[in-house]
């Protein structure tokens, strides 16, 4: 999750569903008594919020393709 800008994060969806996975399992560990993983999985939903929805900046429309990918395929 460190490169918040990659092309695999652009569709919403994906990093909201990468939230909710994390919240998932910590409310999962909290519901089995193991409040120390709960809280790692807790720590891990929030630095995703961060990251993806605060820190996150949608790349403009025409900037064409993104940064580092060839316009032309590859043979």
């Amino acid at each position: 999750m460190k490169d918040h800008e990659h092309p695999f994060f652009r569709p919403l969806w994906r990093r909201i569903a990468i939230v909710a996975v994390c919240l998932g399992w910590s409310l999962f560990e909290f519901v089995t008594g193991a409040s120390g993983w709960g809280m790692i999985a807790a720590g891990f939903a929030a630095y995703a919020v961060w990251q993806f929805f605060y820190l996150y900046k949608e790349p403009s429309a025409g900037a064409g393709s993104p940064e580092g990918s060839p316009s032309e395929p590859r043979e």
